[in-house]
Parts: C-alpha cells; structure tokens; sequence
C-alpha cells in the first residue's frame, strides 16, 4: 500500500521515559519530513509542548487516525490495545522496553523501518483479546480486557486460592493453587511462560491455562479453543483474591464471585515491517540456539 493509507498518524509513549521521549521527538520530524499530520495522545503532549502538535485521547486516535505508533516496552503497546481494538485502527511498535515481543522496531531503525510501513511494506497480524467480567450474584462487580492474559492471584495473602474451573459449562476440576493464568497466544511468551505454560505461535486460536504452585503434582497447563467460554468460581473463605488484565489493578474477590472469560469481538491489527518472523523474534528474545555451525 503507499504512503496515502497512512497520513493522519497517532503517537502514544510513556511521558516518564526519557528515552521514549528522544525516539518519539526523532519520529515526529521524519513523519512531518514525509507530510503525515501527527497527532500526541495527550499524556505525552504535556512533556512535548515544542512541538505543538494536537492532543488527542487514545479512542480519539481510534475513531481519527489512520495508523498509530506506540514507542515504548510491550506493556505500553498492551494498553494500547485495550483502547484501540474495537476501532480496528493499525498499530506499530518502536521497543523503548525489554523484550519487546510485540514492539519490534529498535530505535536505530526509526527511519528506515517506519519508512517501510509507509511505502507499504509491511505484514498484519490480528491479535484477540480477552474480555473479562466479575459477577457477584446478579451484580456486575467489575470488568475489563486483556491482549495477554487474564490472572487470578492471591494478591496481598500468603494462603492458596480454592476455585472451581468450568469450560463451556463443563465442570472441569477444583483446584488449590496461587492462582490461574489465563493466556491468548499473544501472552504466552509473558508471565504464562514464566509459570511454565507452553509458547503458542500468534496465528493459533487457542487459550493456555496456567496453574500457579497447584497444591497437586498432576495439574498442568490446558490448551482450550479461543472459542471457549471459562468460568471460575471462588470458593475460597480465607483469601480475597484479585483478577488482573494485563497486570492492570483489577478486582477483589470474595467467595462466591464468578469471574467469565470469552474472547473479544474485536481484534488488534497489528502491523510489522518485512522481515519480521515469529521465530527469529524467540531465537532472540529468548535465547535460542542458532544452527549448529553458525557464529
């Protein structure tokens, strides 16, 4: 595709990173440099203010933009996901973090690889997310969205959680455990490898479950259909447990609380430059081995 796709462009950032700010001032004259109108999510404008540039929310930038640029770590790109997926707006990573799974763009490759993506070069990936609701009884007590995963933890208690889990309204077990990560594809090289669940390629329709510590040596991670409808209910008196999307503040739990999860109408298009490849990405990120032979 040419450049005309992409004219009106969003900007988001981290205002407390240095390093983000550099790279995104550097994106700001080469997209002015290409006659694009660049827009500043409004967290950001505030330490920007030389450059003068609109300030926009981040659903503004959904509804107005044609492309919106996250420079920053994966966890800055997870937000913004959360916000952009239902206006189906494409999204480009700059890693200003560590990994960086799903900004994939080094900083020294602003130019030339953002100047790809606007001549067209470019593959699209679409990435489901998560929505996750709280029932207490016939109350909703809290709700949210995640790209990577949904967890329930133990928060601030040193006690096991007691649940039951039920998958498209098939009993499946009770477990004692410190929690149960919930995982997309996506969210499979985060903290549901750290727990060790296995790595899903992006393009699979599926969710992993992870135990966290189960109270059992026969409990193991479970690959479901990405179709699939989960609920877990709190069965635990001891502990007030905590549901997080994306490692976002969540919500508390008491017994009795079902928490449903299904995945999101609406998918993330997330884009990269030519020669993006899943595998290299963990070859890199996570420390492979090369070919035998190869320096």
């Amino acid at each position: 595709m040419a450049q005309d796709k992409f004219r009106n462009i969003g900007l988001i950032a981290r205002s407390e990173s240095e390093q983000a700010l550099y790279s995104m001032r550097q994106l700001i004259h080469f997209l002015h440099g290409r006659d694009c109108t660049v827009i500043l999510e409004k967290d950001i404008a505030g330490s920007l203010p030389e450059m003068g540039l609109q300030a926009a929310s981040a659903a503004q930038m959904g509804e107005s933009c044609d492309l919106v640029i996250v420079v920053g770590g994966d966890g800055s790109l997870l937000g913004a996901a959360r916000t952009l997926a239902r206006y189906d707006v494409p999204v480009l990573g700059v890693n200003r973090g560590h990994l960086g799974f799903l900004t994939d763009i080094l900083p020294s490759e602003i130019e030339s690889r953002v100047g790809q993506v606007l001549d067209g070069e470019y593959t699209t990936e679409r990435r489901f997310l998560l929505d996750m609701e709280v029932r207490r009884g016939s109350l909703v007590m809290g709700e949210g969205s995640a790209l990577n995963d949904v967890v329930l933890l133990s928060g601030d208690s040193v006690h096991m959680i007691d649940f039951e889990l039920i998958i498209d309204g098939h009993f499946v077990y009770g477990q004692r455990s410190d929690g149960l990560i919930i995982s997309t594809p996506t969210g499979s090289t985060a903290y549901a490898l750290s727990g060790g669940g296995p790595i899903m390629h992006p393009r699979l329709d599926a969710m992993v479950l992870v135990p966290m510590n189960p109270h059992t040596l026969t409990s193991r991670p479970l690959v479901v259909d990405g179709n699939s409808e989960i609920k877990i209910q709190i069965t635990t008196e001891k502990v007030k447990p905590l549901v997080s999307c994306d490692g976002t503040s969540g919500v508390r739990l008491q017994l009795g609380d079902v928490i449903a999860i299904r995945k999101k109408p609406h998918r993330l298009q997330l884009i990269h430059p030519p020669g993006h490849d899943f595998y290299q990405a963990c070859r890199s990120k996570l420390g492979w081995s090369t070919r035998p032979g190869d320096n």
